[in-house]
């Protein structure tokens, strides 16, 4: 079955057998249906940005490689610009496709790097717009759809096309990697193409996007619809101080980290200003302010939730949806998708239909809400999903919910061998923070795909200025990381995870 499928892709793409493996330029003749393409061999160390006048660090060593870029238009009115780099040498059989941020807009080049220096092919796309903005939504149906799940599976049906023109052999796996909305990404693909990767990576994924965005207007209304409500930055880490001495040692370790957030109960009012203002302390309006911070953005005639909340723990980062500006991507999608006008006020937002409204306007296109993934866990797909407490811009119970209702959909058996949830103390979005940040991704999902591995805990690192200073395991939610009474806090292999 797998020769007649690459034979007949063979056929429909035009590359050569194994033995006939292309050169590099040659590849921009290969026929993709809709596309056209260049293809140019880069030597070591010579990859510089488009727009870039040198290049930066993360991306100066790279090894030679064959860059195709390409022009994808599944539509009339699609633009999808897609790059797939493959390694010159050394190329390890395997596929890794990247994610985008936010609005997307751009090639993720870091990203790329990355993975062709670890010997990937690699694949990344802009999604079909240029710029990371919603304005290019208004009156181009086709192309939200391209940003919302067409533009990934293209370029990733044109990344498999172009990988065994140039090697003579297909991939023989695929894996996807990204966070935020590279891990709706991941999720999309997993929900819409179950065939297309092997091991899907999907980190604080905005799979809720229409209700995402939505709650991001709910933060931004509580510290700017009376601006006596506005907590200035100068205030954080006096709220994050009050969190932390509510929550902290619950554990029954105080070590700056809050291993379960969500069953920590703080009330910001102990931070009430008792005689005039001041950075330690909140005026009643901002203890309010706060209040709504920390609860979920609900409906007030329904009673319910659109999405959950900020948890204790996050308050350093809270100039990401609590600053002086209410966050440009919520306010853009409702401005260039939901209303179509650009001079649209988000104070006007009414809870009562604002969630029905970004619905309507998106929610076939952009979220994956549906936690049936039976159809690639079926075909032996990997679901690898992670999430910081300390997230700061993606509420995390936002993924504790949709994974509770993937396992609730297929059932605890197959959930428990195909994916797994790590929640991550002390974690902002998709990395940094005050707790271990680093693990490596792509070490477990192929463990896991290649060995059956699957993670009973991953060993997770935080570093300053480069050097590493605390180890912590990851434990698959439900359970978390427990100290056992010896030797440093900051060490790993002094935890072990139970069940909380």
């Amino acid at each position: 079955m797998r020769l007649t499928v690459l034979f007949s892709l063979g056929v429909a793409f035009g590359f050569h057998s194994a033995a006939e493996a292309a050169t590099c330029d040659s590849l921009a003749a290969v026929t993709l249906p809709n596309a056209t393409l260049a293809a140019s061999l880069v030597p070591a160390g010579g990859f510089v940005p488009p727009g870039a006048t040198v290049t930066p660090p993360a991306l100066a060593t790279l090894p030679a490689f064959c860059r195709v870029t390409a022009t994808l238009r599944p539509t009339s009115d699609s633009d999808i610009r897609i790059e797939v780099w493959l390694p010159a040498a050394g190329w390890n059989g395997k596929l890794q496709s990247v994610g985008n941020g936010g609005w997307a807009g751009t090639i993720s080049y870091p990203a790329l790097g990355t993975a062709l220096a670890a010997g990937y092919a690699t694949a990344a796309t802009d999604t079909g717009h240029v710029g990371n903005t919603a304005k290019f939504a208004t009156g181009h149906p086709e192309k939200l759809a391209d940003y919302g799940y067409r533009a990934v599976h293209e370029m990733t049906v044109a990344a498999k096309a172009l990988i065994p023109a140039f090697y003579g052999n297909a991939p023989r796996l695929s894996y996807w990697n990204g966070c935020s909305t590279g891990g709706r990404q991941g999720l999309m693909e997993a929900l819409r193409y179950p065939a297309d990767y092997d091991g899907i990576i999907a980190g604080a994924p905005v799979n809720f996007r229409t209700h995402q965005l939505t709650w991001e207007l709910w933060v931004a209304q509580a510290v700017h619809k009376d601006e006596a409500s506005y907590i200035p930055p100068a205030k954080y880490p006096a709220i994050h101080r009050a969190a932390l001495e509510a929550c902290d040692a619950r554990d029954g370790l105080k070590d700056s980290l809050i291993d379960s957030p969500h069953t920590c109960r703080f009330d910001p009012q102990v931070l009430a200003c008792r005689a005039g203002d001041a950075d330690s302390c909140l005026t009643p309006p901002q203890v309010e302010a706060a209040r709504r911070i920390y609860a979920p953005a609900v409906n007030p005639k329904t009673h319910q939730e659109i999405f959950p909340a900020l948890q204790p723990g996050s308050e350093l980062g809270w100039g990401g949806l609590a600053g002086p500006q209410a966050v440009g991507e919520a306010v853009e999608f409702f401005q260039y998708v939901v209303f179509n006008d650009p001079n649209w006020d988000f104070r006007t937002l009414a809870w009562d239909t604002a969630a029905e409204a970004a619905d309507a306007a998106a929610a076939s296109v952009l979220n994956v809400t549906d936690p049936n993934l039976k159809p690639f866990f079926d075909r032996g797909g990997r679901l690898l999903l992670y999430h910081g407490w300390n997230d700061q811009l993606v509420a995390p119970l936002n993924s504790v919910n949709y994974y509770q209702q993937i396992i609730a959909t297929v059932g605890r058996s197959t959930a428990d061998s195909r994916v797994r949830l790590f929640m991550m103390p002390g974690m902002n979005h998709c990395g940094g923070g005050e707790g271990p940040n680093t693990f490596d991704r792509m070490g477990v999902i192929e463990r896991w795909v290649e060995q059956q591995q699957a993670p009973a805990r991953i060993e997770a690192s935080h570093a300053t200025d480069g050097t590493v200073d605390r180890t912590r395991p990851l434990c698959p939610f439900p359970q978390v990381a427990r100290y056992t009474g010896q030797g440093s806090i900051d060490a790993a292999t002094n935890f072990v995870c139970r069940q909380p």
